[in-house]
């Protein structure tokens, strides 16, 4: 009898990662796996984390899927039309909802339905699964939304199982930072040769169809838009990790004028420092106080002058660091300080 997907998630998505999966052979995991429970056609499974953010992810695993229906959720998503989006889903008692063929998007594609649920803990948003259903199929239903409602632990760990099987520090070499240029239609209209061999690597590492990058830039340029007209909405970062690009990297887009009508510019660079830290600690489950001790370990900060500064007792530092080595897999204080200075 095949076991569970909310006890085979999070043991065989850490384990595909250690063996060095392709992002498509993930997705075909996780949805035989997840089939068992609530059958589908399709699958799409997108990662981020709290700090984050969930309106770009930090990386998605597909399959199934149409690539041209692929590509529209993205662009309706991004383009701020989605019925059903993840932030919208996560504010629900039961963070799941599913779209009717009643959806134009879903009839103009030929596909009878789909159930979306934004997976959510106390910490905030992890990121968001979405099942397809072929038309002639049983539309997805309300025990069928339970169902997944009831995955969203197991697929919470498994994703962040999935991130922190890879190595903590970097093992691929920093690239200078690279621009790419997009303009008002959202459409690239320059990259330097920096970004250029950011992008191949990503491409080498990650097995995610081209029209999904495309989508993703479209993300970066509506969101970098959107801060421009409105200081409340923060300008856009998606950070991808270690066990896909061999360090962490950071992706930012900046709009190039004050009313968010001219071009964009997205930056890919090596992610490291107080801006990487937070995106670390949640993926480690690592505390608010640990997190202060490693941000004055990382500024040179002696164990005794960290507890004089955060009044604490040396014993209750030294605790601390135990902690997040043992969350972290480090070894000792210099491969934590590495992987954050990245």
């Amino acid at each position: 009898m095949p076991q569970p997907a909310r006890r085979l998630l999070p043991q065989e998505m850490p384990e595909a990662a250690r063996q060095g999966a392709t992002s498509g052979e993930v997705a075909e995991l996780v949805s035989d796996a997840i089939a068992t429970e609530v059958p589908h056609d399709a699958l799409r499974l997108l990662g981020t984390s709290p700090t984050s953010g969930s309106t770009l992810g930090s990386f998605s695993f597909w399959h199934g899927y149409d690539p041209d229906f692929g590509r529209e959720i993205l662009r309706e998503h991004y383009l701020g039309e989605d019925p059903l989006p993840i932030a919208e889903l996560a504010r629900r008692p039961s963070p799941v909802g599913v779209l009717g063929q009643g959806h134009q998007l879903l009839a103009d594609h030929g596909v009878g339905s789909e159930l979306r649920l934004a997976l959510r803990d106390d910490r905030g948003v992890w990121g968001a699964l979405g099942l397809a259903r072929a038309p002639g199929r049983r539309p997805f239903d309300r025990a069928d939304a339970h169902r997944v409602a009831e995955l969203g632990s197991c697929l919470i760990a498994a994703l962040r199982g999935y991130v922190t099987a890879g190595p903590l520090a970097p093992v691929a070499p920093s690239l200078p930072a690279g621009v790419m240029i997009l303009g008002p239609d959202h459409r690239l209209r320059a990259i330097t040769p920096q970004a250029v061999q950011w992008l191949t690597r990503e491409r080498s590492c990650q097995e995610l169809p081209r029209w999904a990058s495309e989508a993703f830039l479209l993300g970066m340029s509506t969101q970098a838009r959107k801060s421009a007209r409105d200081p409340r909405v923060p300008t856009p970062t998606a950070w991808g990790p270690t066990v896909i690009h061999g360090r962490w990297v950071s992706y930012q887009g900046q709009p190039l004028d004050e009313d968010g009508v001219g071009d964009v510019a997205v930056v890919i660079h090596a992610a490291a420092g107080p801006q990487l830290l937070p995106v670390l600690c949640d993926w480690y489950g690592i505390s608010k106080r640990e997190q202060q001790v490693i941000t004055d370990l990382c500024d040179g900060v002696a164990p005794k002058q960290i507890a004089r500064r955060r009044k604490l007792s040396v014993h209750t530092v030294n605790d601390h660091l135990k902690a997040v080595f043992r969350k972290t897999g480090a070894s000792g204080r210099d491969e934590l300080i590495t992987a954050v200075a990245g």
